[in-house]
């Protein structure tokens, strides 16, 4: 957008928008850069709805570009609305995050304006719990408010289909088309909210919705006890037989929901299977969308961790777990000796994968034609448990939903009970297919059981993965990423992703080794599969994303994020010791910083 369209749409802003934000518009008048950021561009609704600051202006999340991107998907609903002439419907959610609630209500006011029922959870409720309410209540689609573990000054709003997953591409740039066609100020038609309540247009989400989802993932557990019933189908009052169980792991829990969602849902999933013994981080323990505590919530990182650490050197805890703000991603740490050691994403979805095939086999059911699900972008690591053990390991783009979308391709066959695991690198796990997205409190709940179970045979969650490692290999994994902010950010961006692709000036070699094969995902490519069997094989999906295959089952991948102007390198190396794995990974971070620049 040219200087002067930018100074136009800051002029109509300052006429148009709503009381809330002129004094943030009036505050820009004499600041040119503030401006330029502000209204450079619209705030783009990409494949996972949108994301960015909260503020005034086309670029940021108010409610002016909540309400035009709900005209929108209004729009598109009634557009695509069935032959039964009935009027769609959404559920709607929000996490802890600033403005959630007044954004929740916008988009209850366009949704009723446009005569599209808007199903809306009473108070904060984890991602999951939306996931599921879409199915649960029939809905078209659901909106979820969150900008997940994004800094305090971000809010975000996902589109979620009528299967519980977050929209398709597809459906995504219908949506995008749709949004593009309305004037932010002239276009969106709203209804007062509480005529709106009177009408029937917006109800509230009941209380029984949120019962069976917390009994559908107490149906996941797999009780990794001894005693081999702890919780499973037991009342929320009663887990009977779970008291026992936990009283003989004797697992003492420090628990974080990060100032987010996650309290509710995890502390009644923990109660079901007799987790007991939990210490909640009091500082933590209360929704704030200002997360004073740890300005960055995302359990990928110690900071966020680290009032939870403290707490747990304090009581002496066996493990830590934090959920980040709307409990759709769980993070450890596990005491492992005199020191509290944090596992990855991957760690943990590989201890998961491994746990929840030997509670299978234990039980006596095979793991032939099983199917785990993962990402291109996570830890290569079990395709080994998958030759070793037998079961199918699938790989979808990144993004939970495609590991959604397969369990419902899974689901819709009548096959939903092959599925075991999905999970990503970046701390998003599920069993089951109860909900079609990334699941805290299933996860939770699994993870608790894994210890219970490795404690009962005198073992931590560390020495659980280094026996892994020791079977298997010792496979390391990094990401790293770089920020390339401002209005020519996009520009640098796909200038590198094009040097990547382009033969001239693509990599010979990285970090000294050689390329085996280069795979460009913009190109659609059959999915990795470990043990097809009959399965037809399926094409992935086109996406901007380059693969470097290196000598010795080593990886480079570089990706843009699909939320935030940065690009992440991703590192997979294997080595016959974890020394060996961490040199090269360190050798393929200098080669990659050096890529990007």
């Amino acid at each position: 957008m040219k200087t002067q369209e930018m100074q136009a749409a800051y002029e109509r802003w300052c006429k148009c928008a709503n009381a809330d934000l002129q004094e943030q518009l009036a505050g820009m008048q004499e600041d040119d850069k503030a401006i330029e950021d502000a209204f450079y561009r619209d705030l783009e609704f990409g494949t996972a709805g949108l994301r960015g600051v909260i503020g005034a202006g086309s670029n940021r999340m108010n409610v002016h570009t909540v309400g035009r991107a709900t005209q929108g998907l209004a729009n598109y609903l009634l557009a695509n609305a069935g032959a039964s002439g009935s009027a769609p419907s959404v559920s709607v959610c929000r996490d802890s995050r600033n403005m959630g609630q007044e954004f929740v209500r916008t988009v209850a006011c366009v949704l009723a304006g446009n005569g599209v029922h808007a199903y809306l959870y009473p108070r904060i409720e984890p991602t999951p719990a939306l996931s599921f309410a879409v199915r649960d209540l029939g809905c078209d689609a659901g909106i979820n408010v969150t900008a997940s573990h994004n800094p305090a000054e971000y809010n975000g709003y996902k589109v979620y289909g009528p299967d519980g997953c977050q929209i398709t591409t597809k459906a995504a740039n219908d949506i995008q088309a749709a949004i593009e066609s309305i004037d932010i100020f002239d276009d969106v038609k709203a209804m007062d909210f509480d005529q709106a309540v009177e009408a029937g247009l917006v109800s509230w989400i009941g209380e029984d919705t949120l019962d069976r989802f917390i009994d559908a993932v107490a149906a996941q557990s797999v009780d990794g006890s001894e005693n081999g019933e702890a919780g499973v189908g037991a009342s929320d009052g009663a887990a009977s037989g779970a008291a026992s169980a936990a009283e003989q792991s004797g697992l003492k829990l420090v628990y974080t929901p990060l100032n987010g969602t996650g309290i509710e849902c995890v502390e009644r999933i923990l109660k079901r299977i007799g987790i007991d013994d939990v210490t909640v981080v009091p500082e933590q323990a209360q929704p704030d969308g200002n997360f004073p505590t740890c300005p960055y919530p995302n359990p990928e990182i110690r900071e966020a961790l680290q009032k939870g650490l403290e707490l747990c050197e304090s009581v002496g805890a066996d493990l830590l777990l934090a959920t980040d703000p709307d409990a759709d991603r769980v993070g450890i740490a596990v005491r492992h000796g005199d020191e509290y050691r944090l596992l990855s994403g991957n760690e943990v979805g590989i201890l998961l994968l491994d746990f929840v095939c030997q509670m299978r086999l234990a039980s006596g059911k095979s793991l032939d034609g099983c199917v785990a699900i993962s990402t291109i972008v996570s830890s290569t690591m079990p395709d080994a448990l998958a030759s070793g053990m037998g079961f199918q390991m699938r790989r979808t783009l990144t993004g939970f939903k495609y590991i959604g979308e397969q369990i419902g391709m899974l689901e819709a066959a009548g096959e939903a009970d092959r599925f075991i695991l999905g999970f990503e690198e970046s701390y998003g796990y599920l069993s089951g297919s109860h909900v079609r997205d990334k699941d805290a409190v299933n996860a939770s709940m699994l993870i608790c059981e894994m210890a219970r179970w490795y404690r009962s045979k005198g073992m931590d969650l560390v020495e659980a993965i280094e026996s892994l490692y020791e079977r298997y290999g010792y496979y390391g994994n990094k990401v790293i990423s770089v920020k390339y902010a401002g209005a020519d950010g996009a520009e640098k961006m796909s200038k590198i992703m094009g040097s990547l692709r382009d033969a001239q000036s693509a990599p010979k070699q990285i970090a000294g080794m050689n390329i085996e094969r280069t795979v460009d995902y913009s190109k659609g490519v059959e999915m990795p599969v470990v043990n097809p069997g009959s399965d037809a094989a399926q094409v992935l999906p086109a996406a901007n994303v380059v693969e470097f295959q290196l000598e010795g089952g080593n990886k480079l991948i570089i990706r843009p994020s699909g939320t935030e102007p940065k690009i992440k390198a991703y590192m997979f190396t294997r080595g016959e010791s974890a020394e060996a794995s961490e040199d090269l990974l360190g050798k393929l971070e200098a080669a990659a910083h050096e890529i990007l620049g």
